[in-house]
Parts: structure tokens; C-alpha cells; sequence
């Protein structure tokens, strides 16, 4: 090899370098910003023992790889997924989400976080909303909260009748069976934190201003009522942990051990296969003599701050 070979050699491997390390800042920015919630409060990795971080890196994008083969398999088998994440807020099911599809295909995995009903869809069957989100062959789909804000929210706040909560529990076992029955793969969990984790994040999220948006009214007030959200969860879980669609329990108070134990957990419940590609090969890049490329004004380009 010749000295400029030798120095093509090292450019492309440093180029590839950067280009792999750029591709983890997003996780990387999620982490920090983590950390940085914790020192608003003083907080320390000693007060908080977790995960060590090498070890947690490692093993998420070890995870994440195969959330990779799960969706190449879903999409070439054809599969439909569920997936629902409940809990109370702040319990960590939107990092968990982040999480999961952080490396995948949008167009295959995608999120159904639905707002409060309408006016409309408050005199529509209980679940016709949620159906309309449901995965077609080839998808998967994360419900970030379900049809069980009946059994948690709507029950707690008041926003359904005694007659509609009962009848949710009538209601729910026979429309899981049929999701099931259908072909969709099913898989439920809540994620679960004690009262003074709960208080903790919520006084983060006062005190960061990147934060205050995810502490609405509504999740105020739903602090008052811990105990009467507890005794919704028990009772949601007694009436709907089906031998064909049972409720899987995360202990969320560790954020990293719970979003390793969680997807973990979900590529375990999936009998998913590596799907073999054909490999892929550029063509070359025709080139036309007569084609000039014009130029593009400078008043059109972003100025470079940075």
C-alpha cells in the first residue's frame, strides 16, 4: 500500500468514525438531558446508584439492533403489533417509546398518543377511536396510553359514568380477544414507580423549563389522588390480567434498568426471525457531459453560525 493509499485508508475510517458517532448523538442528548434533570436538584449518581453507563449503552444498542431484525421480520412476515404502555405520569413509558424507535422505521413502527375525545368521539362505541390506529400487515404500533384510560384517568377523574366503567370491563377481555383472534401480537405493560419517585420527577419538570410542558393540570391534580389511582390500577389489573393478553408489570423507578428490562422483555415475547437481504449494490453514477450544475445564490443559503 502507498503512502496516499495509506492516508485514503485512514480519511474513510475516520470519516466512518464520525458518521457512527453521529448517529448516536440523539441517544447520547437524551442521556444528558437525564442527567441535567438531576442536577437541578443536586442530585448525584451516588443518591440514585443505576445502570453503569458503559454497560447501559452497550446493551441498548445491542437491543436496538434487534428491534431491528423484529422489524424487518414484522414487515416481511407481514405482522401485526401491539403494543400498550400505561402508568402513571412520569412513569417512563415515553422514554421506553423513544427508545424503541429510535432506530426504526417510522412507517413501519409508529406511535398512537391520542388527545382527549371529542365531542364527536364521546358518543362513538368506547374503542372505534382506538381501532382507527391499529397496525395493517407489516406494522407495528405503541400506544402511548390506550382504551385503559377508561380503568385509569376518565374512572379517577369522573369523566366516565359507573355504568361506562363497568361496562369497559365487560367490554375490554371481548375486544382483546378479537384483536388476538385477528392476527395482532398483543403485549401490555405498566410501568410502576412509588409515590416519592413520582414527587421527585414531578419537581423536575417544575423546575426545567425544557420540562414544564409535560406537567399539565390535569397531571396536578392526578397527584392529590395517588391512593384512588392506585386503587383504579388494582382493580384494572384484576379485572383485564388475561391468560391471552396479561398485563406485564415494569418497575420503572430505575429509568435505565426499566427501559432495558422492557424491551428486552418485548423482543422475548415475539417469536421474530433475522430476515436475510439481498445485499444492496450502487450502481454506478452515470455522468452526462453536457449536464452543468448552475449556480445557487448565497442570499439562499442558511448563514453559518456555527
Amino acid at each position: 500500500m502507498t503512502a496516499a493509499d495509506h492516508t485514503s485508508e485512514t480519511a474513510k475510517r475516520e470519516r466512518i468514525i464520525r458518521e457512527m458517532a453521529d448517529s448516536l448523538d440523539e441517544e447520547l442528548e437524551l442521556e444528558l438531558d437525564d442527567a441535567r434533570l438531576d442536577e437541578l436538584l443536586g442530585e448525584t449518581d451516588a443518591a440514585h446508584p443505576t445502570v453503569d453507563r458503559k454497560v447501559y449503552f452497550k446493551e441498548l444498542l445491542r437491543l436496538q439492533g434487534e428491534l431491528v431484525k423484529l422489524q424487518d421480520w414484522v414487515q416481511s412476515e407481514r405482522k401485526k403489533v401491539v403494543v400498550l404502555f400505561e402508568g402513571r405520569d412520569s412513569a417512563g413509558k415515553g422514554g421506553v417509546i423513544k427508545r424503541i424507535t429510535q432506530r426504526l422505521n417510522p412507517r413501519i413502527c409508529r406511535v398512537a398518543a391520542l388527545p382527549a375525545p371529542s365531542e364527536r368521539e364521546r358518543t362513538q362505541w368506547y374503542f372505534q377511536r382506538y381501532v382507527a390506529h391499529l397496525p395493517a400487515g407489516g406494522e407495528m404500533v405503541l400506544f402511548d396510553r390506550s382504551w385503559y384510560n377508561r380503568a385509569g384517568v376518565e374512572r379517577v377523574m369522573g369523566f366516565c359514568s359507573e355504568d361506562e366503567y363497568q361496562e369497559f370491563f365487560k367490554s375490554v377481555p371481548e375486544f382483546e380477544r378479537m384483536l388476538i383472534r385477528s392476527g395482532i401480537i398483543l403485549l401490555k405493560y405498566w410501568f410502576s414507580i412509588t409515590d416519592d419517585e413520582q414527587q421527585f420527577r414531578f419537581t423536575m419538570r417544575i423546575k426545567d423549563p425544557l420540562k414544564q410542558w409535560k406537567l399539565s393540570p390535569m397531571d396536578v391534580e392526578a397527584r392529590s389522588r395517588w391512593e384512588l389511582y392506585t386503587k383504579a390500577k388494582e382493580t384494572m389489573l384484576e379485572h383485564t390480567h388475561l391468560p391471552d393478553s396479561p398485563w406485564w408489570i415494569v418497575d420503572a423507578v430505575d429509568k435505565k434498568r426499566a427501559r432495558l428490562n422492557c424491551i428486552s422483555h418485548l423482543l422475548n415475547q415475539i417469536p421474530y426471525q433475522e430476515v436475510s437481504h439481498v445485499p444492496v449494490v450502487l450502481p454506478p453514477r452515470a455522468r452526462n457531459p453536457d449536464y452543468h450544475r448552475g449556480p445557487i445564490p448565497l442570499e439562499m443559503y442558511v448563514p453559518a453560525k456555527y
